[in-house]
């Protein structure tokens, strides 16, 4: 009877460490998008801070290019920039937890797994498909 209860442990913390990794991964990913886009936000910025303000800016949309004022280019860079960072930081706070889950979660294993060393064993010797 405990062999099937630590069964049943062994495949639920599996499934939460195989859900919490890919949530993990997602997140790390968008980190990863997010510091693109505010990298590009930025050289944007400089590039147009060297411009004289009566330079003719265009606004990419689709295949076309709208004229528009250098001041409003820079104001939609600088908000996006901002956006990337407080996108950032709410980011690295689900990383941070999603990474404490998982730690939590091997924790879990590593007991289970002391306390029944029978299923260890089984686990060893189950063949990868």
């Amino acid at each position: 009877m405990a062999d099937e209860a630590n069964r049943v442990a062994f495949i639920e913390i599996q499934s939460r460490m195989i859900e919490t990794t890919g949530k993990l991964k997602q997140v790390q990913n968008q980190i990863r998008a997010k510091e693109g886009e505010k990298k590009r936000a930025y050289l944007t910025m400089e590039e147009l801070r060297q411009l004289s303000d009566d330079t003719n800016t265009y606004k990419s949309i689709g295949k076309a290019f709208v004229l528009e004022p250098k001041s409003l280019m820079l104001n939609e860079q600088e908000q996006k920039y901002k956006d990337s960072e407080t996108a950032i930081t709410s980011l690295q706070t689900s990383k941070e937890y999603l990474e404490k889950q998982m730690a939590e979660v091997e924790n879990n294993l590593r007991e289970l797994l002391q306390q029944d060393p029978g299923l260890a064993h089984q686990i060893m010797s189950m063949s990868v498909m």
